[in-house]
């Protein structure tokens, strides 16, 4: 059923659960999964705008961000590949997932920040119309343990 899986990850505790979430499923349908990290433009250009450098800043975390997100999924044992972007999160999310050709998008949710709010960023919906693929959208915590035992009944040949 599902063969290619997109992540979205940003180290929110959100998007912690729809990576436990997203590798259950990659598990249980030995599907190949892409960890894909935004570096949102318009924080970029703010942190820009309060520190030189800022920009710079926001990707390199986005990218420490994705490397802790895969070592994660390959030391479940699964084919998982990294790709750190940058742009608004929904189109970018969407023209991913369409270049890829995912056969599901696993989001996390939160309820947006004030500045977020503002800004008008993050949006379930805004991914959602950009798809054409199943969408995930994670909401349940998954303790360690709980997810721990799910991911050893997800294995092949787990009884």
């Amino acid at each position: 059923m599902y063969q290619r899986i997109v992540l979205a990850f940003d180290g929110t505790l959100q998007s912690r659960a729809a990576l436990r979430e997203g590798a259950l499923l990659a598990l249980r349908h030995q599907a190949a999964v892409w960890l894909l990290s935004v570096a949102d433009n318009a924080l970029a250009a703010m942190a820009e705008g309060v520190q030189p450098g800022g920009a710079q800043q926001v990707v390199q975390e986005n990218e420490a961000i994705m490397a802790e997100g895969l070592a994660r999924l390959r030391a479940l044992g699964l084919e998982a590949h990294g790709h750190a972007a940058r742009g608004d999160p929904g189109p970018t999310i969407g023209a991913f997932a369409r270049e890829i050709g995912a056969d599901l998008v696993v989001l996390g949710h939160r309820q947006p920040r004030f500045v977020e709010r503002w800004l008008g960023l993050g949006s379930g919906a805004s991914v959602m119309n950009r798809v054409d693929c199943s969408l995930l959208i994670a909401r349940r915590i998954i303790s360690d343990e709980a997810f721990a035992a799910a991911a050893a009944r997800a294995r092949p040949g787990a009884a």
